[in-house]
């Protein structure tokens, strides 16, 4: 990667997982030291996640880093600094959508899959079961039918059974409409309302912030990444990534297993 000119402001967006995490959840010193060194500088670093805000706040504070804004929940929540708040952010622009028909829609065609709906306050309602520290720790269980009258910022659908290319065969026959979804690694599909994604949520930032987007740098793994990848002035796959994902993306980097984003900062912007 080459140096990008940095006379001016950049917001510099990280996802998390498979991005500044290992798969495993580790966060090596490499990293946080290339993030902290970027913001120093007097760059707006910050994350973009499909995470909750529960799950997402931990990591901030992993890395050392205090920004002004932060993007979860795929773009669905932007959260801004506010030192009054108990966290120490607010939320400053919340997308939500009734998820009933895409819920039922689902159900037709994944019986047996578990589902949860995160509301604008970061709670989670689910139904059937999650991995231990799949959901933030205010979740709670509920029969089925009770998900379908709550307005979402996000739903959850996972199918273990599944691998993922038969998984992602099915979502595609399901005909999902008037919704954003992606799906990760394994069998796991991420819902937002229409048109909501981490881009749009990092437009959210930039217009606040007064920075163009040819001065936004998006560094992310997976297939949730690829709206924001191609939004930003300029995209970073990781080396791991998916071939849709680095199809899309400007430049490559390591892999997280490589401190691909200890190397994409260092090289975008060297000491």
């Amino acid at each position: 990667m080459t140096e990008l000119p940095s006379d001016e402001r950049w917001i510099v967006a990280l996802d998390i997982d498979g991005t500044v995490l290992h798969e495993d959840g580790t966060l090596t010193d490499a990293t946080i030291a290339a993030v902290q060194r970027v913001a120093a500088a007097g760059h707006e670093v910050m994350l973009a996640t499909g995470r909750s805000v529960s799950l997402t706040l931990p990591i901030l504070e992993r890395l050392g880093l205090v920004s002004d804004y932060v993007v979860s929940a795929n773009g669905a929540i932007v959260l801004g600094r506010d030192a009054e708040a108990p966290v120490g952010y607010s939320r400053v622009h919340v997308d939500t959508f009734d998820p009933a028909e895409v819920l039922t829609t689902i159900r037709e065609h994944l019986a047996d899959a578990s589902y949860a709906v995160e509301d604008a306050d970061g709670l989670f309602r689910y139904a059937g079961s999650f991995p231990d520290g799949a959901l933030a720790a205010n979740s709670e269980q509920v029969d089925f039918d009770e998900l379908l009258g709550l307005p979402a910022t996000r739903v959850v659908v996972i199918s273990p059974d599944h691998g993922t290319e038969e998984f992602l065969e099915v979502v595609d026959r399901m005909g999902l409409h008037q919704v954003t979804y992606n799906v990760g690694w394994t069998a796991w599909l991420d819902i937002a309302p229409d048109g909501v994604n981490k881009a749009t949520g990092l437009d959210i930032v930039r217009e606040r912030l007064g920075i163009p987007r040819e001065h936004v740098l998006a560094i992310g793994d997976g297939r949730n990444d690829i709206d924001m990848l191609q939004w930003a002035g300029v995209g970073v796959a990781m080396g791991q990534a998916p071939a849709e994902v680095i199809a899309v993306a400007d430049r490559v980097t390591g892999s997280d297993l490589e401190d691909g984003v200890a190397t994409a900062l260092g090289e975008a912007f060297p000491a």
